[in-house]
């Protein structure tokens, strides 16, 4: 019981990566925060697959373990002792909950109540901030739009200064300018 007090909503967050476009707990992961062998949770699951849909639990393909994975968490542990057998599998938020079930413990249950607390929560965040991404990609939008219309006129100039047929209608000073500067040269 004395690891369950240590877990914290922002340490399961830390845990959650989104794969095949859902938010999904890594098996190894969750073996640590049910206090199991990671084999052992996969054997519970594997004896209950009626349990585990598709959309409950799926296997990593090895693209989506080295690269999108890699991505989320860094890099991955190497070494002896480090590499896995068998690619992971991840659990989404109604496997986790499936999962309380299959493993008949007090940890098990404890555990999943607080992991799909940080799943709520974190749907929360994705959500209240779901205006707020909109609002950037219309500033995104509406600043590149701007840079096309500020190339454009910068475009328009240089070939203007390029273009040698055209002459000047005015001089580079307004009228008596250049008197007044050359009659204050003279006056020094």
């Amino acid at each position: 019981m004395d690891k369950l007090q240590t877990i914290n909503t922002q340490n399961l967050q830390d845990k959650i990566y989104t794969i095949r476009g859902l938010q999904v707990m890594l098996d190894r992961d969750l073996a640590e925060l049910y206090q199991v062998e990671t084999k052992n949770l996969n054997r519970a699951v594997n004896r209950n697959m009626e349990r585990f849909p598709q959309s409950f639990r799926f296997q990593l393909t090895e693209d989506e373990y080295q690269n999108s994975l890699r991505f989320q968490i860094g890099t991955l542990e190497s070494g002896r002792g480090k590499h896995r057998k068998y690619l992971p599998y991840v659990f989404t938020e109604q496997g986790v909950s499936m999962l309380s079930a299959v493993l008949r413990s007090d940890i098990a249950i404890k555990v999943s109540i607080q992991i799909i607390e940080a799943f709520v929560e974190m749907r929360k965040v994705i959500s209240s901030n779901s205006l707020l991404f909109s609002k950037m990609e219309a500033l995104e939008k509406r600043q590149m739009s701007y840079e096309l219309k500020t190339d454009s006129k910068i475009e328009q100039v240089l070939n203007a200064l390029e273009d040698k047929t055209k002459k000047p209608t005015e001089g580079i000073f307004y009228d008596g300018q250049i008197y007044d500067a050359y009659v204050f040269v003279n006056n020094l």
